[in-house]
């Protein structure tokens, strides 16, 4: 029982490496993110065998926008092609699709393939799995606070009303607990303007292993490392 205590509720992920893998092997980058498809399938294999409750997968951010249109096209026909092919076994899993990031810049297209995917797997009470899509967190901040705003101008909040609950439940994220544990992928250390807020005290893990090449095991190798971690969110324990 023990054991099962010390899984983390929220698992986030940062797909790094895709692109490095790629041209290691002379393979045009789009070779990359084909190949990282595979060990999505085993972080939500692995989440699901462990009991982990969310899992959050950055897998578009705004800055992504800014590469060659041929490797976003490549991206964007990757995305609707493995989010159609997956839905039918999400749900027999008992996964739920969600988003969080702002949709609207995305085309038609790819907004019905994505609507269909949370309507498809909506109820599954297994895992939910939050696909973070042209998502970045200075944008959904920024988004927030607009909203709040809003809501002060209209005298609907009162500026000393705000709190950090208020700011939380403003966010994309306001209906899922914060992560507890952050794996980024390929051994850079750093966020990259993902969930700055809600990883105010995750903990962090940062395998050298490209994204292409992540396995279960290592998955699993994350929560071990997770379980040996003393979280004391500031206090003396």
């Amino acid at each position: 029982m023990e054991q099962l205590q010390r899984i983390p509720e929220h698992v986030a992920i940062i797909m790094d490496g895709n692109g490095r893998w790629a041209e290691l092997r002379g393979l045009p980058r789009h070779e990359g993110h084909a190949a990282g498809v595979e060990p999505v399938r085993r972080a939500i294999r692995a989440a699901v065998k462990k009991g982990v409750k969310y899992l959050t997968i950055y897998t578009f951010s705004t800055e992504n926008w800014g590469r060659p249109a041929e490797e976003v096209d490549a991206l964007m026909e990757l995305f609707c092609r493995s989010v159609a092919s997956e839905t039918p076994e999400l749900r027999h899993e008992g996964v739920e699709i969600r988003m969080i990031g702002d949709r609207t810049r995305f085309s038609q297209k790819v907004q019905e393939y994505l609507a269909r995917a949370e309507r498809e797997t909506a109820g599954g009470d297994r895992l939910k799995l939050i696909l973070a899509l042209n998502y970045s967190s200075r944008d959904e901040m920024t988004r927030a606070v607009r909203t709040l705003a809003g809501r002060a101008a209209r005298g609907l909040l009162a500026p000393e009303a705000i709190s950090e609950q208020t700011i939380s439940a403003a966010l994309d994220t306001a209906e899922f607990p914060d992560p507890d544990l952050i794996i980024r992928t390929s051994g850079e250390c750093r966020l990259s303007n993902f969930l700055l807020w809600q990883a105010s005290y995750a903990e962090f893990w940062f395998p050298e292993v490209l994204w292409p090449d992540f396995t279960e095991a290592d998955f699993d190798r994350a929560l071990d490392e997770y379980a040996r971690r003393n979280r004391r969110y500031g206090l003396v324990k």
